[in-house]
């Protein structure tokens, strides 16, 4: 048993163990790509698909705002009310209520709700991203939502994302939003050093080539959370280097808990180990700095250039 598994509840770090709501998120994975490829669908390409991504709201995920024809809009997941609700910009409105239903009736609902508003979008219904996954409209199975930890869920995305914009103020050079991917479902935010990179060679369920080497065009050193979903099991915090630089993995972790995954070849800090620390932002922080600093100095990253001076 890990040391910080037994621990006082504290309502700004939920506790999230993955167990507990495995069902529940991968329902809510799916759900978030039916979505995010209505957004895929009607944007323009942004570099590394950044015209994709969410962004976390005071009350859970949201679209930026789409522009269709002459009018626009957006789509919402509330986390605390839970309903999905679209907003348009001559002011019309749909929700939909977030509880138990498949997948398929979720993807049904909401290309409804689209119609009636006049939107007319057609999307991919394969899922990506998600080993052995079937077509949104044939998706019976996953079907599950619990409330309570969906909104634990989003406790914890607020105080990722909290602090996730602050690491990324101390960087000068190109730097990605804090945003929300719904391919992989995580949190995120890169830092880049300027040059070009290689185009990735592994695969990656229903996701093209083409797709991966636009993502990862550029060097980076990128961090994220995740609630455990893909076969990791457990809520943690990830940061890892493309392309990894020879002795990233070897790099010394000062930070409590923290360690180089091997099998996924990224740096991790579990989310426990953060919601135990009597100062969760000073340990988040401090890994984030050490683990990026570790891939710029063995990648030589101009950083005198692209970080900036702390007061």
């Amino acid at each position: 048993m890990l040391p910080f598994a037994r621990m006082t509840e504290n309502p700004d770090w939920p506790d999230l163990p993955f167990s507990a709501w495995r069902e529940t998120c991968d329902t809510l994975h799916r759900w978030t790509q039916v979505v995010g490829k209505v957004q895929l669908a009607l944007t323009p390409l942004v570099n590394h698909w950044w015209n994709v991504t969410f962004r976390v709201t005071p009350r859970g995920l949201t679209t930026p705002t789409i522009c269709y024809g002459q009018n626009s809009f957006r789509i919402q997941f509330d986390f605390i009310d839970h309903a999905l609700r679209i907003e348009t910009s001559d002011g019309k409105s749909e929700t939909i209520a977030l509880k138990a239903m498949a997948v398929a009736d979720f993807h049904r609902l909401v290309m409804e709700r689209l119609r009636r508003l006049g939107i007319d979008v057609h999307i991919w219904t394969m899922p990506c991203e998600i080993e052995g996954a079937v077509p949104f409209e044939k998706d019976f199975a996953n079907a599950q939502y619990d409330a309570a930890y969906v909104n634990r869920f989003l406790r914890a995305l607020q105080q990722s994302n909290r602090l996730f914009e602050i690491f990324r103020t101390r960087f000068l050079g190109k730097a990605s939003p804090v945003h929300f991917f719904w391919g992989s479902f995580d949190l995120a935010v890169t830092r880049f050093s300027g040059r070009t990179a290689p185009p990735p060679t592994g695969v990656t369920p229903n996701v093209a080539s083409w797709v991966m080497a636009e993502a990862y065009s550029h060097e980076v050193s990128s961090c994220g959370f995740w609630p455990g979903n893909g076969g990791y099991g457990r809520a943690a915090y990830y940061v890892y280097a493309y392309p990894e630089p020879a002795g990233y993995g070897d790099s010394a972790v000062k930070t409590p808990g923290g360690f180089y995954d091997k099998n996924v070849r990224q740096f991790i800090l579990p989310y426990d180990a953060v919601r135990a620390a009597s100062d969760p932002d000073g340990l988040l922080l401090g890994f984030l700095q050490e683990t990026y600093a570790a891939a710029a100095d063995l990648a030589q990253w101009d950083r005198a250039a692209l970080e900036r001076r702390q007061p």
